[in-house]
Protein backbone atom coordinates (compact mmCIF):
# COMPACT_ATOMS: atom_id res chain seq x y z
CA UNK A 1 0.00 0.00 0.00
CA UNK A 2 1.16 3.37 -0.91
CA UNK A 3 2.64 5.09 2.14
CA UNK A 4 0.99 8.50 1.54
CA UNK A 5 -2.06 6.52 1.97
CA UNK A 6 -1.76 5.05 4.93
CA UNK A 7 -0.59 8.25 6.59
CA UNK A 8 -4.13 9.82 5.72
CA UNK A 9 -5.81 7.16 6.62
CA UNK A 10 -4.26 7.53 10.25
CA UNK A 11 -5.52 11.10 9.95
CA UNK A 12 -9.11 9.79 8.93
CA UNK A 13 -9.60 6.87 11.26
CA UNK A 14 -8.84 8.44 14.50
CA UNK A 15 -10.99 11.78 12.95
CA UNK A 16 -14.01 9.50 12.42
CA UNK A 17 -15.12 9.76 16.21
CA UNK A 18 -15.67 13.47 14.80
CA UNK A 19 -18.25 11.71 12.00
CA UNK A 20 -19.31 9.31 14.17
CA UNK A 21 -21.64 11.44 16.51
CA UNK A 22 -23.23 12.63 13.40
CA UNK A 23 -24.07 9.42 11.93
CA UNK A 24 -25.25 8.02 14.68
CA UNK A 25 -27.67 10.91 15.56
CA UNK A 26 -28.56 9.90 12.07
CA UNK A 27 -29.39 6.55 13.58
CA UNK A 28 -27.63 5.10 10.27
CA UNK A 29 -24.80 3.45 12.26
CA UNK A 30 -25.50 0.22 14.05
CA UNK A 31 -22.43 -0.69 15.80
CA UNK A 32 -20.67 -4.38 15.80
CA UNK A 33 -17.60 -5.87 16.18
CA UNK A 34 -16.36 -6.81 12.47
CA UNK A 35 -12.68 -7.57 13.12
CA UNK A 36 -10.19 -7.59 15.60
CA UNK A 37 -6.66 -7.48 15.15
CA UNK A 38 -4.28 -8.57 18.52
CA UNK A 39 -6.24 -7.24 20.93
CA UNK A 40 -7.78 -4.17 18.83
CA UNK A 41 -11.44 -4.48 17.96
CA UNK A 42 -12.57 -2.50 14.67
CA UNK A 43 -16.05 -1.68 14.74
CA UNK A 44 -18.63 -0.95 11.85
CA UNK A 45 -19.37 2.08 12.80
CA UNK A 46 -15.68 2.99 12.64
CA UNK A 47 -15.69 2.04 8.95
CA UNK A 48 -18.58 3.73 7.89
CA UNK A 49 -17.20 6.64 9.48
CA UNK A 50 -13.96 6.61 7.82
CA UNK A 51 -16.01 6.18 4.29
CA UNK A 52 -17.86 9.40 4.60
CA UNK A 53 -14.70 10.80 5.63
CA UNK A 54 -12.62 9.23 2.85
CA UNK A 55 -15.59 10.65 0.21
CA UNK A 56 -14.74 14.44 1.22
CA UNK A 57 -10.97 13.73 1.28
CA UNK A 58 -11.64 12.57 -2.21
CA UNK A 59 -9.49 9.06 -0.97
CA UNK A 60 -9.37 6.45 -3.54
CA UNK A 61 -9.68 2.84 -2.22
CA UNK A 62 -7.74 -0.20 -3.06
CA UNK A 63 -10.05 -2.87 -4.56
CA UNK A 64 -14.14 -2.95 -3.27
CA UNK A 65 -14.23 -0.26 -0.52
CA UNK A 66 -15.80 -2.66 1.96
CA UNK A 67 -12.98 -4.81 2.26
CA UNK A 68 -10.32 -2.40 2.03
CA UNK A 69 -11.24 0.21 4.46
CA UNK A 70 -11.07 -2.82 7.51
CA UNK A 71 -8.21 -4.03 5.83
CA UNK A 72 -6.07 -0.69 5.96
CA UNK A 73 -7.68 0.20 9.55
CA UNK A 74 -6.13 -3.04 10.46
CA UNK A 75 -2.92 -2.26 8.53
CA UNK A 76 -2.59 0.88 10.98
CA UNK A 77 -3.29 -1.11 14.23
CA UNK A 78 0.02 -3.28 12.97
CA UNK A 79 2.32 -0.46 12.39
CA UNK A 80 1.17 1.53 15.63
CA UNK A 81 1.42 -1.59 17.86
CA UNK A 82 5.30 -2.32 16.21
CA UNK A 83 6.06 1.37 17.08
CA UNK A 84 4.92 1.38 20.56
CA UNK A 85 7.03 -1.46 21.34
CA UNK A 86 9.86 -0.17 19.51
CA UNK A 87 9.33 3.41 21.81
CA UNK A 88 9.04 5.14 18.31
CA UNK A 89 9.16 8.96 20.05
CA UNK A 90 6.50 11.47 18.95
CA UNK A 91 7.24 15.48 19.89
CA UNK A 92 4.49 17.75 21.26
CA UNK A 93 5.31 20.27 18.34
CA UNK A 94 4.85 18.02 15.69
CA UNK A 95 1.51 17.17 17.12
CA UNK A 96 0.55 20.30 17.40
CA UNK A 97 1.85 22.01 13.94
CA UNK A 98 0.10 18.94 12.55
CA UNK A 99 -3.46 19.42 14.16
CA UNK A 100 -3.20 23.31 12.95
CA UNK A 101 -2.48 22.30 9.27
CA UNK A 102 -4.96 19.56 9.36
CA UNK A 103 -8.07 22.89 11.41
CA UNK A 104 -6.70 24.95 8.41
CA UNK A 105 -7.17 22.98 5.69
CA UNK A 106 -11.11 22.04 6.78
CA UNK A 107 -11.53 25.85 7.31
CA UNK A 108 -10.40 26.49 4.14
CA UNK A 109 -12.94 23.84 2.35
CA UNK A 110 -15.56 24.65 4.62
CA UNK A 111 -15.30 28.52 4.35
CA UNK A 112 -14.94 29.62 8.14
CA UNK A 113 -14.21 29.22 11.76
CA UNK A 114 -17.54 29.35 12.74
CA UNK A 115 -18.82 27.12 9.98
CA UNK A 116 -16.45 24.21 11.00
CA UNK A 117 -17.73 24.24 14.37
CA UNK A 118 -21.49 24.33 13.26
CA UNK A 119 -20.40 21.44 11.27
CA UNK A 120 -18.76 19.32 14.09
CA UNK A 121 -21.23 20.38 16.82
CA UNK A 122 -17.80 21.72 18.67
CA UNK A 123 -15.38 24.28 19.28
CA UNK A 124 -12.31 24.98 17.91
CA UNK A 125 -10.64 23.97 20.94
CA UNK A 126 -12.31 20.71 21.72
CA UNK A 127 -11.83 19.45 17.56
CA UNK A 128 -8.33 20.34 18.10
CA UNK A 129 -8.57 18.30 21.31
CA UNK A 130 -9.98 15.37 19.21
CA UNK A 131 -7.74 15.92 16.51
CA UNK A 132 -4.76 15.51 18.68
CA UNK A 133 -4.31 11.54 19.06
CA UNK A 134 -4.95 11.03 15.46
CA UNK A 135 -1.53 13.21 14.37
CA UNK A 136 0.34 11.44 17.44
CA UNK A 137 -0.61 8.43 15.58
CA UNK A 138 0.52 9.93 12.13
CA UNK A 139 3.49 10.64 13.54
CA UNK A 140 3.84 6.89 15.26
CA UNK A 141 3.48 5.20 12.07
CA UNK A 142 5.39 7.32 9.97
CA UNK A 143 8.50 6.56 12.54
CA UNK A 144 7.74 3.34 12.18
CA UNK A 145 7.60 3.11 8.49
CA UNK A 146 11.27 5.37 8.32
CA UNK A 147 12.61 2.64 10.46
CA UNK A 148 11.45 0.00 8.43
CA UNK A 149 13.11 1.20 5.16
CA UNK A 150 15.77 3.71 6.83
CA UNK A 151 18.42 1.02 5.66
CA UNK A 152 17.48 0.61 2.44
CA UNK A 153 19.81 1.22 -0.53
CA UNK A 154 20.96 0.99 -4.19
CA UNK A 155 23.47 0.89 -6.69
CA UNK A 156 24.55 2.26 -10.07
CA UNK A 157 24.56 -0.92 -11.19
CA UNK A 158 20.45 -1.89 -9.24
CA UNK A 159 19.27 1.16 -11.38
CA UNK A 160 20.88 0.07 -14.53
CA UNK A 161 19.48 -3.60 -13.70
CA UNK A 162 15.64 -2.11 -13.07
CA UNK A 163 15.69 0.04 -15.90
CA UNK A 164 16.53 -2.90 -18.93
CA UNK A 165 13.85 -5.15 -17.34
CA UNK A 166 11.21 -2.00 -17.17
CA UNK A 167 8.75 -2.36 -19.83
CA UNK A 168 8.59 1.49 -21.95
CA UNK A 169 4.91 1.92 -20.48
CA UNK A 170 6.48 1.83 -16.98
CA UNK A 171 8.91 4.06 -17.61
CA UNK A 172 8.79 7.34 -15.64
CA UNK A 173 7.93 10.17 -17.24
CA UNK A 174 10.37 13.71 -16.41
CA UNK A 175 8.27 16.90 -16.37
CA UNK A 176 10.20 19.79 -18.58
CA UNK A 177 12.52 21.43 -16.43
CA UNK A 178 14.63 24.98 -16.18
CA UNK A 179 17.16 26.89 -15.11
CA UNK A 180 16.33 30.35 -13.96
CA UNK A 181 18.89 32.95 -13.01
CA UNK A 182 16.90 36.29 -11.24
CA UNK A 183 17.63 40.39 -10.60
CA UNK A 184 15.29 41.73 -8.21
CA UNK A 185 14.87 45.27 -7.27
CA UNK A 186 12.55 45.80 -3.60
CA UNK A 187 10.70 49.04 -4.57
CA UNK A 188 10.59 51.43 -1.24
CA UNK A 189 8.68 52.22 0.75
CA UNK A 190 7.43 55.48 1.68
CA UNK A 191 8.29 56.64 5.09
CA UNK A 192 4.78 57.69 5.74
CA UNK A 193 3.42 54.15 5.52
CA UNK A 194 5.82 52.90 7.57
CA UNK A 195 5.11 55.87 10.33
CA UNK A 196 1.40 54.38 9.67
CA UNK A 197 1.97 50.88 10.05
CA UNK A 198 3.93 51.69 13.39
CA UNK A 199 1.09 54.28 14.74
CA UNK A 200 -1.04 50.91 14.14
CA UNK A 201 0.85 48.83 16.46
CA UNK A 202 1.23 51.28 19.06
CA UNK A 203 -2.47 51.54 19.14
CA UNK A 204 -3.41 47.88 19.17
CA UNK A 205 -0.22 47.76 22.34
CA UNK A 206 -2.35 50.74 23.84
CA UNK A 207 -5.56 49.00 23.59
CA UNK A 208 -4.11 45.83 25.31
CA UNK A 209 -2.81 47.59 28.15
CA UNK A 210 -5.78 49.20 28.73
CA UNK A 211 -7.95 46.09 28.77
CA UNK A 212 -9.85 47.19 26.17
CA UNK A 213 -8.98 44.14 23.91
CA UNK A 214 -7.35 41.02 24.42
CA UNK A 215 -3.84 40.24 22.16
CA UNK A 216 -5.54 37.08 20.82
CA UNK A 217 -8.63 39.32 19.44
CA UNK A 218 -6.42 42.35 17.48
CA UNK A 219 -4.48 39.28 16.20
CA UNK A 220 -7.49 37.56 14.35
CA UNK A 221 -8.90 41.07 13.20
CA UNK A 222 -5.93 42.75 12.09
CA UNK A 223 -2.69 40.43 11.79
CA UNK A 224 -1.19 39.80 8.20
CA UNK A 225 0.12 36.39 8.96
CA UNK A 226 -2.68 34.18 7.82
CA UNK A 227 -1.15 31.72 9.62
CA UNK A 228 -1.29 32.32 13.06
CA UNK A 229 -3.91 34.87 13.03
CA UNK A 230 -6.32 32.33 12.91
CA UNK A 231 -4.96 31.63 16.40
CA UNK A 232 -4.72 34.87 17.89
CA UNK A 233 -1.49 35.22 16.27
CA UNK A 234 -0.37 32.19 18.16
CA UNK A 235 3.05 30.49 17.16
CA UNK A 236 3.59 26.92 18.42
CA UNK A 237 6.53 26.31 20.25
CA UNK A 238 9.86 26.99 18.55
CA UNK A 239 13.76 27.06 18.81
CA UNK A 240 15.68 30.74 17.85
CA UNK A 241 17.11 29.72 14.84
CA UNK A 242 13.65 29.16 13.06
CA UNK A 243 12.93 32.68 13.72
CA UNK A 244 13.73 35.68 11.66
CA UNK A 245 16.84 37.19 13.88
CA UNK A 246 15.36 40.62 14.71
CA UNK A 247 11.96 38.93 15.96
CA UNK A 248 14.30 36.09 17.83
CA UNK A 249 16.05 38.61 19.57
CA UNK A 250 12.99 40.42 20.89
CA UNK A 251 10.70 37.14 21.39
CA UNK A 252 13.60 35.37 23.45
CA UNK A 253 14.10 39.02 25.75
CA UNK A 254 10.20 38.64 27.06
CA UNK A 255 9.85 37.54 30.68
CA UNK A 256 6.14 38.74 31.20
CA UNK A 257 3.31 37.16 29.41
CA UNK A 258 0.93 40.60 30.15
CA UNK A 259 3.50 42.77 28.54
CA UNK A 260 3.69 43.49 24.67
CA UNK A 261 7.13 43.73 23.10
CA UNK A 262 8.55 46.87 21.55
CA UNK A 263 8.05 47.11 17.58
CA UNK A 264 10.08 44.76 15.74
CA UNK A 265 11.01 45.04 12.06
CA UNK A 266 11.55 41.59 10.35
CA UNK A 267 12.16 40.71 6.78
CA UNK A 268 8.36 39.96 6.81
CA UNK A 269 6.97 43.75 8.18
CA UNK A 270 6.84 45.10 11.24
CA UNK A 271 5.64 43.39 14.39
CA UNK A 272 4.23 43.42 18.13
CA UNK A 273 5.17 40.24 20.52
CA UNK A 274 3.30 38.94 23.54
CA UNK A 275 4.95 36.05 25.51
CA UNK A 276 2.91 33.08 26.44
CA UNK A 277 5.15 30.24 27.88
CA UNK A 278 8.89 29.14 27.43
CA UNK A 279 10.66 25.42 27.81
CA UNK A 280 13.98 25.08 27.52
CA UNK A 281 15.51 26.79 24.70
CA UNK A 282 11.86 26.83 22.42
CA UNK A 283 9.16 30.11 23.37
CA UNK A 284 5.73 30.06 22.42
CA UNK A 285 4.29 33.82 21.54
CA UNK A 286 1.92 35.87 20.00
CA UNK A 287 2.40 38.49 17.57
CA UNK A 288 0.71 40.56 15.19
CA UNK A 289 2.08 41.59 12.19
CA UNK A 290 1.37 44.17 9.68
CA UNK A 291 2.99 44.94 5.97
CA UNK A 292 3.67 48.32 4.76
CA UNK A 293 1.84 48.88 1.93
CA UNK A 294 4.22 49.71 -1.81
CA UNK A 295 2.74 52.91 -3.57
CA UNK A 296 2.37 52.15 -7.71
CA UNK A 297 4.96 54.65 -7.89
CA UNK A 298 7.37 53.24 -6.32
CA UNK A 299 6.75 49.50 -8.31
CA UNK A 300 7.02 51.38 -11.46
CA UNK A 301 10.01 53.34 -10.32
CA UNK A 302 11.74 49.69 -9.36
CA UNK A 303 10.01 48.74 -12.99
CA UNK A 304 11.85 51.31 -14.64
CA UNK A 305 15.19 50.59 -13.14
CA UNK A 306 14.96 46.94 -13.82
CA UNK A 307 13.90 47.86 -17.75
CA UNK A 308 16.99 50.13 -17.92
CA UNK A 309 19.69 47.25 -16.12
CA UNK A 310 17.98 44.81 -19.12
CA UNK A 311 18.71 47.52 -22.02
CA UNK A 312 22.54 47.27 -20.77
CA UNK A 313 22.40 43.54 -20.60
CA UNK A 314 21.33 43.47 -24.07
CA UNK A 315 23.72 46.42 -25.55
CA UNK A 316 26.19 44.23 -24.04
CA UNK A 317 27.48 46.96 -21.01
CA UNK A 318 27.98 43.75 -18.59
CA UNK A 319 26.66 40.56 -18.03
CA UNK A 320 23.45 39.00 -16.43
CA UNK A 321 25.58 37.66 -13.72
CA UNK A 322 27.29 40.77 -13.08
CA UNK A 323 23.78 42.14 -12.75
CA UNK A 324 22.43 39.39 -10.30
CA UNK A 325 25.71 39.71 -8.30
CA UNK A 326 25.91 43.13 -8.03
CA UNK A 327 22.55 45.33 -8.15
CA UNK A 328 20.28 42.73 -7.23
CA UNK A 329 18.32 43.32 -3.97
CA UNK A 330 17.88 39.05 -3.93
CA UNK A 331 20.40 38.25 -0.98
CA UNK A 332 19.32 34.43 -1.60
CA UNK A 333 20.78 34.21 -5.13
CA UNK A 334 23.38 37.03 -5.37
CA UNK A 335 26.20 34.67 -4.57
CA UNK A 336 25.19 32.50 -7.68
CA UNK A 337 25.25 35.25 -10.29
CA UNK A 338 21.44 35.34 -9.56
CA UNK A 339 21.22 31.73 -10.24
CA UNK A 340 17.78 30.30 -8.62
CA UNK A 341 17.87 26.66 -6.35
CA UNK A 342 15.63 24.34 -5.46
CA UNK A 343 15.36 21.39 -2.69
CA UNK A 344 13.69 18.87 -3.34
CA UNK A 345 11.04 16.54 -1.66
CA UNK A 346 14.29 14.12 -0.61
CA UNK A 347 16.00 17.18 1.10
CA UNK A 348 18.61 17.48 -2.51
CA UNK A 349 19.19 20.79 -3.31
CA UNK A 350 19.39 21.57 -7.08
CA UNK A 351 19.35 24.41 -9.25
CA UNK A 352 16.89 22.62 -12.01
CA UNK A 353 13.15 23.01 -11.36
CA UNK A 354 10.10 21.67 -12.48
CA UNK A 355 8.14 24.95 -13.50
CA UNK A 356 5.51 24.08 -11.30
CA UNK A 357 7.77 24.19 -8.37
CA UNK A 358 9.14 27.74 -9.18
CA UNK A 359 6.97 30.59 -7.93
CA UNK A 360 3.88 31.11 -10.28
CA UNK A 361 5.13 34.97 -11.84
CA UNK A 362 8.78 32.98 -12.49
CA UNK A 363 7.11 29.94 -13.64
CA UNK A 364 4.55 31.62 -16.11
CA UNK A 365 7.58 34.50 -17.63
CA UNK A 366 10.41 31.35 -17.59
CA UNK A 367 7.90 29.35 -19.85
CA UNK A 368 7.45 31.62 -22.42
CA UNK A 369 11.41 32.74 -22.68
CA UNK A 370 14.09 30.33 -25.03
CA UNK A 371 17.57 29.55 -23.77
CA UNK A 372 19.63 32.91 -22.83
CA UNK A 373 17.09 35.21 -23.20
CA UNK A 374 16.20 37.90 -20.45
CA UNK A 375 12.70 38.93 -19.66
CA UNK A 376 11.20 41.97 -19.62
CA UNK A 377 10.51 43.53 -15.72
CA UNK A 378 7.59 42.30 -13.71
CA UNK A 379 6.10 42.45 -10.50
CA UNK A 380 5.65 39.26 -8.17
CA UNK A 381 5.39 38.28 -4.75
CA UNK A 382 8.15 36.80 -2.95
CA UNK A 383 8.29 34.16 -0.07
CA UNK A 384 8.38 36.90 2.45
CA UNK A 385 5.16 37.92 1.50
CA UNK A 386 6.49 41.30 -0.22
CA UNK A 387 6.20 42.73 -3.04
CA UNK A 388 9.45 42.53 -5.64
CA UNK A 389 10.36 43.79 -9.13
CA UNK A 390 12.75 41.06 -10.92
CA UNK A 391 14.04 40.19 -14.67
CA UNK A 392 15.00 36.57 -15.30
CA UNK A 393 17.22 34.75 -17.83
CA UNK A 394 16.63 31.38 -18.64
CA UNK A 395 19.83 29.57 -17.96
CA UNK A 396 18.71 26.25 -19.45
CA UNK A 397 15.08 24.38 -20.45
CA UNK A 398 14.86 20.49 -20.40
CA UNK A 399 11.97 19.09 -22.49
CA UNK A 400 9.59 16.87 -20.81
CA UNK A 401 10.75 13.25 -21.55
CA UNK A 402 10.89 9.88 -20.87
CA UNK A 403 13.48 9.00 -18.08
CA UNK A 404 16.64 8.13 -19.39
CA UNK A 405 19.28 6.28 -17.53
CA UNK A 406 21.87 8.76 -18.71
CA UNK A 407 20.62 12.06 -18.13
CA UNK A 408 18.00 11.13 -15.46
CA UNK A 409 19.86 8.77 -12.93
CA UNK A 410 18.43 10.61 -9.55
CA UNK A 411 14.88 10.04 -10.86
CA UNK A 412 15.46 6.35 -11.76
CA UNK A 413 17.49 5.88 -8.39
CA UNK A 414 14.45 7.39 -6.69
CA UNK A 415 11.81 5.22 -8.34
CA UNK A 416 14.26 2.64 -7.62
CA UNK A 417 14.36 3.40 -3.69
CA UNK A 418 10.59 3.25 -2.98
CA UNK A 419 9.56 0.32 -4.85
CA UNK A 420 11.85 -1.60 -2.52
CA UNK A 421 10.46 0.64 0.29
CA UNK A 422 7.02 -0.66 -0.74
CA UNK A 423 8.11 -4.14 -1.03
CA UNK A 424 9.98 -4.35 2.55
CA UNK A 425 7.05 -2.46 4.01
CA UNK A 426 4.34 -5.48 2.40
CA UNK A 427 6.34 -8.10 3.53
CA UNK A 428 7.03 -7.14 6.58
CA UNK A 429 3.03 -6.51 7.13
CA UNK A 430 2.19 -9.92 5.68
CA UNK A 431 4.84 -11.32 8.15
CA UNK A 432 3.20 -9.39 11.01
CA UNK A 433 0.02 -10.78 10.08
CA UNK A 434 0.86 -14.31 10.33
CA UNK A 435 2.08 -13.63 13.78
CA UNK A 436 -0.91 -11.31 15.17
CA UNK A 437 -3.92 -13.12 16.26
CA UNK A 438 -6.98 -12.33 13.72
CA UNK A 439 -10.32 -12.30 13.55
CA UNK A 440 -12.93 -10.82 11.32
CA UNK A 441 -16.51 -11.60 10.48
CA UNK A 442 -17.62 -14.15 8.16
CA UNK A 443 -18.75 -11.75 5.62
CA UNK A 444 -15.37 -10.70 4.67
CA UNK A 445 -13.78 -13.98 4.17
CA UNK A 446 -14.49 -13.66 0.25
CA UNK A 447 -12.69 -10.18 -0.10
CA UNK A 448 -9.45 -9.91 -1.94
CA UNK A 449 -7.37 -8.22 0.21
CA UNK A 450 -4.26 -6.41 -0.82
CA UNK A 451 -2.37 -8.05 1.95
CA UNK A 452 -2.45 -12.41 2.37
CA UNK A 453 -2.82 -14.04 5.61
CA UNK A 454 -6.34 -12.18 6.80
CA UNK A 455 -8.42 -15.00 6.27
CA UNK A 456 -7.09 -18.19 8.30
Amino acid sequence: MNRRILVLLVVLVSFASLVKAQTDSLGTVVDEVIWVVGDEAILKSDVEALRIQGQQEGMRWYGDPDCSIPEQIAVQKLYLNQAIIDSVEVTESEISQGVEQYIDNMVSVIGSREKLEEYQKKSISQIRSDLRESYRERQLVQGMQQKLVKDITVTPADVRRYFKDISPDSIPFVPTEVEVQIVTQMPRVEQEEINRVKEELRDYTDRVNKGESSFQTLARLYSEDPGSARRGGELDYTVRAALDPAFANVAFSLSDPKRVSKIVESEFGYHIIQLVDKRGDRIKVRHILRKPVVSDEAIQKSINRLDSIRNDILDGKFPFDAAASVISDDKDTRNNNGLMFNTTSDGLRTSHFKLADLPTEVAKVADGLKVGEVSAPFQMINERGKTVCAIIKLKSRTEGHKATITEDYQVLKNLVVEKLREKKLHEWVVNRIKSTYVRINDRYRDCKFEYEGWVR
